[in-house]
């Protein structure tokens, strides 16, 4: 009998690694898999395949606790039975950083390639929604395919609906991105589970493959049928060539193999006969009824949001290319700390940890891990800001005499940049070593004369500045050649106006005695309750909002900064307001506002509210929960009892500013509820963008006509913005991914600051009293208006410059090989958005990544220090595709950026 039907069965198992239950709990469980695997696969050739979930950290996390196996396992993944790789964590797509992704793509790699081989499968099984430059990631990583399980609704061969505007009408597909990369999709229709535990007995494998045949046959587009054998924590299932030899006595049309992700690739292409649906750019489950998109998974434990904000800026936005920079100083690139601080922060990046949605044990773990991370690169900043310093020539300030402080300031963003730095500095020192008693220390540094002091650039130029003295201070250094040395000192903070500071490279300045100071004191304050700039004009209300007019394109937005509060009985995965309920605002709430900050470059207004909000939601909730009431059919309110919510806004105008910062402080005591904060932008428009992976996303100001969830928020990273014809809003913020365009008649731009629900979710009662986040958040933001174009008119590059901190050292007076002022590299044009700085660890070349904002070719002229130097382009792996071209300081690199294209230049310099 002619077969017809092939049945692909891949065995694997979806490992999270902590999520219902702490990390080490699923880790014994892990390492109980993996030695029942190794041991069929030993004993029962038959048992050909499995694939190690796309993921090479379960490596790590069993060899940690079973390193006598690594032979065995070298062999198998050797022999090819054990599929690895291409990642090293299965990640969030919408919660971590672009730069993060191709980290995560390249340590993979690495991972993999130790065994001799890396699986090319773009594995995305349980990711909630799919960032819409993943194609390109995918084509640029080598590989042509992406497996996923959410974010597209198939429609079945011949199924009627196929015109009602689902995305494909088979579970496989073209999906291509906004550069035109385009790979094959597969979407695991039927879930990834698909093929699990299958049955050796005839009458139940009977009963099972009539029901599973009939399952894949409705969306699959051939005869080529996928199963996949396995799910969440799945147990290794030991009589798996039993069952397939069962189902093929019953069923002689169709083949069962135990198979692989490139077998069934294979065959598949062999047999595409249909014309598949092409789906583009972002797969968010638009067309589906919004209930189960897992979208507020955004703002679930908003401080681990934020504390991956920290680390991922700290590590690809200030130390790589710090460390980048002190190479020119002869300072080693330390790719081991890298790999050591990426592999932690990316610990916490797959879905059921960055998403929040875990049980509480594992988010306190995760805290951990941030700071763990982030101390490795605020260690490899301070080491390379020092090696930098040590070789600026700083002897420009000899002349201030020997109580000169020079200190350096770094920009670390692709764009020139100015703003306000804080940086603390030693006015003077005294070392132990150098005998003084204890006593007598600590009196010549209370004697320090701190008056007259004043800020100037190598120039001798003053600049604008405040200084704060913070007293006697105990300090040490940790020398690599000596014991300690622990100090004392007179200690300052120092706040400066730096202006026009280089793109990637610094500007070092110095305290000094002597110098005349800046003349320009003029305030920022036009009353006690309006700032004003050239570009901006901020106006506060008696209840706290603001009227920002922006100057330039003449438009005035009102009511900035009204706050929302709503009831939330939904959980960690999803937002659910209870029914019928209206949202409470500080609108008309008398606020208190006073001036806090009022300097020559600076004004700042402090407004306090005072609000009354439900305590929590009523006693139904935790009924509702216990007897595991689907979230959208819950009935719960919220509680008559009041408690007062006290929320801090400091409002900042800065004097060259095209934008208006916000930071808002508060002590939640209250459960079961959302905080956002409201930006009406009174824009005529019906789509709107969202810093995304590598791109600004478009979408639709209204749901799909599928969508019944009366909320549509979703995901941004940098910021979210609302344009018309001639004005436009950004509004930055740092690590608040979540937002919502309201559909109130005014296009508000509603950002979410907190999240408080007491419940895991999914397919249980897990209690998660520690999401109701209790206790003090500050969260900050910038509202940025310009003239249409983000793009064009700066707003999307300032709110890129916004999620990264400032870095400034202090120094010495010294000569040096480097100047006071100085750009590693230069390059000019509106359209790309910079990504990244660092170096290639086999190479030792510099590696540079831009991305196309628009959909329209760019000219990117890159520059260079440098005396002379060869460029290539290469891949996201960093692998050459293009021959070198050499440019210099006179001579720049001129190369053409393609519509929405990820960019990557090496670099070498000609004395390499």
């Amino acid at each position: 009998m002619t077969q017809s039907r092939k049945a692909h069965i891949i065995s694997h198992t979806h490992w999270d690694r902590e999520w219902y239950l702490p990390y080490e709990k699923h880790h014994v469980r892990l390492i109980e898999l993996m030695d029942t695997l190794l041991e069929t696969m030993e004993k029962e050739p038959e048992y050909r395949y499995f694939f190690l979930d796309g993921q090479t950290i379960i490596l790590d996390d069993y060899l940690q606790v079973r390193p006598e196996k690594k032979e065995q396992l070298d062999q198998l993944i050797h022999d090819g039975r054990i599929q690895i790789g291409p990642w090293y964590i299965l990640q969030d797509a919408f919660l971590t950083s672009s730069e993060a992704n191709v980290r995560n793509m390249q340590i993979g790699h690495e991972d993999a390639a130790k065994y001799g081989t890396v699986s090319k499968i773009g594995y995305f099984p349980d990711t909630f929604g799919l960032a819409g430059q993943t194609p390109q990631l995918m084509v640029q990583s080598g590989i042509d395919n992406a497996f996923f399980g959410r974010g597209v609704k198939p429609t079945g061969f011949n199924n009627t609906v196929s015109d009602g505007g689902y995305e494909s009408s088979f579970s496989e597909l073209t999906w291509q991105g906004p550069d035109g990369s385009k790979v094959l999709g597969i979407l695991f229709a039927n879930w990834y589970s698909n093929g699990n535990e299958v049955p050796a007995d005839e009458e139940e494998a009977k009963a099972y493959w009539e029901r599973k045949l009939a399952d894949a046959e409705k969306y699959a587009s051939t005869g080529q049928l996928l199963y996949m054998n396995g799910c969440d924590h799945q147990p290794i299932q030991t009589d798996l060539p039993e069952a397939i030899q069962t189902a093929g006595k019953l069923y002689h049309d169709t083949e069962f193999v135990h198979s692989t992700f490139d077998q069934y690739l294979d065959e598949l292409r062999q047999h595409l006969g249909q014309e598949l649906s092409t789906v583009e750019g972002e797969l968010r489950s638009q067309r589906t009824d919004g209930w189960g998109t897992l979208v507020n998974t955004a703002s679930a434990r908003v401080y681990l949001k934020q504390m991956n904000q920290t680390g991922q800026s700290m590590l690809e936005k200030v130390a790589e290319p710090l460390a980048s920079m002190a190479s020119l100083a002869g300072q080693e690139y330390p790719h081991h700390l890298f790999t050591y601080a990426w592999k932690t922060l990316m610990q916490n990046h797959p879905h059921d940890s960055i998403c929040g949605c875990s049980v509480d044990e594992v988010h306190r773990e995760m805290v951990t891990r941030f700071e763990k991370s982030r101390h490795v690169a605020e260690n490899i900043a301070d080491d390379s800001k020092a090696a930098i310093a040590n070789v600026i020539d700083t002897s420009a300030f000899s002349q201030w005499g020997e109580g000169a402080v020079p200190f350096v300031v770094f920009n670390t963003t692709g764009w020139k940049r100015t703003g306000t730095v804080t940086v603390t500095l030693d006015a003077e020192r005294l070392y132990f070593r150098d005998g003084y008693s204890l006593k007598e220390t600590a009196e010549r540094m209370k004697q320090v004369d701190l008056s007259g002091m004043t800020v100037v650039d190598e120039q001798g130029r003053p600049v604008l500045f405040t200084l704060e003295d913070l007293g006697l201070q105990f300090g040490y250094d940790l020398p690599d050649d000596r014991f300690r040395q622990p100090y004392m000192c007179r200690r300052v903070k120092v706040t400066l106006y730096a202006a026009n500071v280089p793109a990637l490279g610094y500007q070092t300045l110095a305290l000094v005695k002597g110098a005349a100071a800046s003349s320009h004191d003029s305030s920022l304050f036009r009353s006690d309750r309006i700032m004003e700039n050239d570009a901006l004009k901020v106006e506060l209300n008696a209840d706290g909002s603001f009227t920002l007019t922006d100057k330039l394109s003449g438009q005035v937005y009102r009511d900035q900064g009204i706050f929302e509060n709503t009831g939330d009985i939904g959980n960690e995965y999803m937002f659910k307001q209870p029914e019928g309920e209206e949202a409470l605002s500080t609108k008309g709430l008398e606020a208190q506002i006073t001036v806090v900050e009022d300097s020559p470059f600076r004004a700042s207004l402090q407004v306090m509210h005072e609000w009354d909000i439900p305590v929590s939601a009523d006693d139904k909730l935790l009924q509702e929960q216990i007897e595991l009431i689907y979230y959208p059919e819950r009935k719960a309110q919220r509680a008559s009892e009041t408690i007062t919510l006290k929320l801090k806004t400091v409002i900042t105008l800065e004097r060259d500013a095209k934008g208006v910062q916000m930071s808002v402080t508060f002590n939640n005591q209250s459960k079961d509820h959302r905080l956002r904060v409201w930006f009406p932008t009174d824009l005529q428009t019906a789509v709107h963008r969202a810093d995304s992976m590598f791109e600004v996303a478009e979408r639709s100001n209204e749901p799909a006509a599928e969508w019944e969830n009366p909320s549509n928020t979703a995901h941004q990273q940098a910021f979210v913005d609302v344009s018309g014809e001639s004005a436009g809003l950004t509004v930055a913020n740092l690590g608040l991914n979540e937002y919502e365009v309201l559909r109130d008649g005014r296009n508000t731009i509603a950002v979410t600051l907190l999240r408080a629900v007491g419940e895991l979710g999914d397919w249980g009662y897990f209690p998660t009293p520690e999401a109701q986040c209790i206790g003090e958040s500050t969260v900050h933001l910038e509202v940025i208006p310009h003239q249409g174009s983000g793009i064009q008119d700066g707003a999307f590059a300032q709110a890129y410059q916004f999620q990264v901190p400032w870095a400034a050292v202090q120094t010495g007076v010294h000569e040096g090989k480097l100047p006071a002022s100085y750009s590693m590299f230069t390059w000019e044009h509106p359209q790309l958005a910079f990504s990244s700085l660092k170096m290639n660890r086999d190479s030792g070349d510099w590696m540079l990544r831009w991305f196309n904002l628009g959909g329209e070719a760019a000219e990117l002229e890159l520059g260079t220090a440098l005396a002379e130097a060869a460029a290539y382009k290469t891949t996201i792996l960093e692998q050459k595709q293009e021959e070198q071209q050499v440019f210099s300081s006179t001579q720049p690199l001129q190369l053409t950026v393609k519509p929405y294209e990820i960019v990557t230049v090496g670099v070498q310099a000609s004395s390499k």
